[in-house]
């Protein structure tokens, strides 16, 4: 594999300076690239360009559309002349081609493919250095949203390539170290109340999505919810009473779903050996850890459990309201506005998988629950739709053609999320069948 993709160079500067967001984008920039090529490193050709699952791309495909999609939004937006063929606009484009097809196009192999998107990145170091103002208040380069934009999508495709890797199973994927697990400290088991009252929500941030936007106000009535994210061990005791067998706790597409895949309990969980559940994680078969939030449920089973337990998920405003901390403030993470680092969250990928709850006691919000950021994704009971006074930017196809009862809403961000993605304010939004997202959930119920 090439090991050009992206090279390491200083930040952009222009004048000799370092303006501030400049310095950040091509930081975000650089860390994006550097995740990728981490995760791909050893990995042969045909391991490249074989596809895994129907439901993902070929990891190459992956590295070729950020390349293009870079292109695209940091040369090409910008004044910057084309640097391929414009048939790569079409190859790589998401919407014209299913994951599921993108196996039979003629994708670049793996030694072109970071070739071009090493290219890209040189040529976008220059463009930004030499061409692009610090101070332009035009709306794709205000406070760099453009760059901001580019660098949260790689970070997303690295965690696509990091479902993608978990599905594959013709080889092991041989996860590099790990960071030492923080010892978690003792989680409340007791259900927070958060007081109801008008709420602000929504995102300010310069590099906030089109989604997340206009910061509006809505009356949340009070409620309580769970202080951490359902664990496995909660999740077993579902699955051991004969969740996946009793019809009244499952909405009524998930029941066919369920009866349609022979579901039985999470993916990626095999049955009892001796006694104990196991699961497959990136190939390697190990104990399931009770004390970890459970992952790779979908929406359904999400909802089930909640009604088995006698509580539901929360709504996208209940849960950003907690996020929040309070109903008259908008806080960027659910500690303040300071940046996430491991203490605050389980978020970047390096963990490899979620880390028991307790585990990131500067990351509880002011009203003290615990694991809002990081982890797994949450599931909301709230379909994908606009806030009011929404506007499509930069296109269409980033949010508006997904609102609509087809998609439900998750919050939070996962271990394989990267904190430039991640903020009180983001929306993520996927099928209710989805599980092999890093998705989880939390409960709710009424006060």
């Amino acid at each position: 594999m090439s090991r050009t993709m992206g090279r390491s160079t200083t930040a952009p500067t222009g004048d000799g300076t370092k303006p501030v967001w400049k310095a950040r984008a091509w930081a975000q920039l650089e860390a994006s690239r550097a995740r990728v090529l981490r995760m791909l490193a050893g990995l042969p050709e045909r391991v490249l360009m074989n596809q895994h699952s129907p439901l993902m791309s070929p990891l190459i495909w992956d590295v070729a559309h950020v390349a293009n999609y870079e292109e695209q939004w940091l040369l090409r937006a910008l004044g910057a002349p084309a640097l391929t063929d414009p048939a790569f606009d079409t190859i790589y484009d998401a919407f014209r081609h299913p994951r599921s097809t993108r196996s039979t196009l003629p994708l670049l192999p793996p030694e072109s493919a970071f070739a071009y998107a090493a290219r890209v990145r040189e040529a976008v170091r220059a463009h930004l250095s030499e061409h692009v103002p610090e101070d332009s208040d035009t709306p794709l380069l205000a406070g760099g949203y453009v760059f901001g934009m580019v660098a949260q999508h790689e970070q997303q495709h690295a965690e696509t390539l990091a479902a993608t890797l978990q599905l594959m199973t013709e080889v092991e994927y041989r996860l590099p170290p790990t960071p030492a697990r923080p010892a978690p400290a003792p989680v409340s088991r007791h259900p927070v109340l958060i007081p109801g009252g008008v709420a602000r929500l929504g995102s300010t941030h310069p590099w906030a999505f089109d989604n997340e936007r206009p910061v509006h106000t809505r009356e949340v009535r009070p409620f309580l919810l769970d202080a951490h994210p359902v664990t496995n061990g909660e999740y077993q005791a579902f699955v051991e009473d004969g969740g996946y067998d009793e019809p009244r706790w499952w909405h009524p597409k998930g029941w066919d779903f369920v009866r349609a895949e022979a579901l039985a309990h999470p993916q990626f969980w095999l049955p009892q050996q001796g006694g104990r559940w196991l699961r497959r994680r990136f190939g390697q078969v190990e104990p399931l850890p009770a004390d970890e939030p459970v992952q790779h449920v979908c929406w359904y089973e999400a909802d089930a459990y909640a009604r088995w337990a006698g509580k539901r998920l929360p709504t996208e405003s209940e849960w950003e309201r907690a996020a929040h901390g309070a109903c008259n403030v908008t806080r960027e993470h659910p500690w303040g506005d300071a940046a996430p680092t491991a203490a605050h969250a389980n978020l970047g990928g390096d963990t490899w998988g979620p880390l028991p709850v307790g585990s990131h006691p500067e990351g509880v919000s002011a009203e003290g629950v615990w694991g809002l950021l990081g982890d797994v994704w949450e599931w909301t009971s709230s379909d994908f739709q606009p806030y009011a006074g929404f506007g499509a930017f930069p296109y269409r196809e980033y949010s508006e053609v997904f609102f609509g009862e087809d998609y439900k809403v998750l919050r939070g961000g996962a271990w394989a999320s990267a904190p430039v993605a991640v903020r009180n304010g983001f929306r993520n939004w996927d099928y209710p069948i989805r599980r092999q997202i890093f998705a989880g959930f939390r409960c709710a119920s009424e006060a």
